[in-house]
């Protein structure tokens, strides 16, 4: 298996992050081999199709074309310092168990490889909230935080919204309530209210 030639040098920095994405195409053929077509400037280092198919296309210890523009904990150019995990889905299916199963599987051997904690595990919508979704309401992100593989809220206090947010990590900016909803309340709509306050200071 050939790996994608999109990618190039981390520039110095250690993988601390670790950014979910879903592919928005048909199926994993389309998929990957958008990913792995010189022209579309556009890779990940993994990609898990919809049975559990696991494919490496970057190496884990060069920078892959998948975050794009955007910030976490005040900090540009994620690529640089994250490793992207594609998931077969349109955006518009749950994921299959299969798949999930194969990410549970994958996650703990990249955070222990690099040392990434829970709170490290994030969305592309929680770097970039103005312009991404993925991987969206369905991704079941709890599921995840039971197994230590991500962060889930815990009872906080009624705090501000913007001093919370901040401390976690998201850039704020006029989507920056629905990229959290979307990951922590993806049934919430509206102004923002006391339950969005208080999830977030329980982060």
């Amino acid at each position: 298996m050939s790996l994608s030639p999109n990618h190039g040098d981390r520039r110095g920095q250690h993988p601390e992050l670790i950014v979910l994405h879903y592919t928005g195409m048909a199926d994993g053929a389309s998929a990957r081999e958008r990913l792995c077509d010189p022209l579309a400037e556009v890779s990940a280092h993994w990609l898990i199709h919809e049975d559990g198919l696991t494919e490496l296309l970057v190496a884990e210890d060069r920078r892959a074309w998948h975050a794009g523009a955007g910030e976490w904990q005040g900090r540009a150019d994620v690529n640089s310092r994250s490793i992207g995990i594609e998931l077969v889905n349109t955006g518009t299916r749950p994921f299959p168990e299969p798949q999930m199963a194969a990410l549970e599987g994958l996650l703990p051997q990249i955070m222990a490889r690099w040392d990434i904690p829970a709170a490290g595990v994030i969305a592309h919508s929680d770097m970039a909230p103005e312009r991404k979704i993925d991987p969206g309401p369905r991704f079941d992100w709890r599921r995840l935080a039971l197994q230590g593989l991500a962060v889930w809220p815990v009872a906080g206090a009624d705090l501000p919204m913007s001093d919370s947010l901040t401390r976690i990590g998201y850039p704020l900016g006029p989507a920056t309530l629905a990229a959290f909803r979307l990951r922590f309340r993806p049934w919430a709509d509206g102004p923002e209210d006391a339950t969005d306050r208080i999830l977030a200071a329980g982060l």
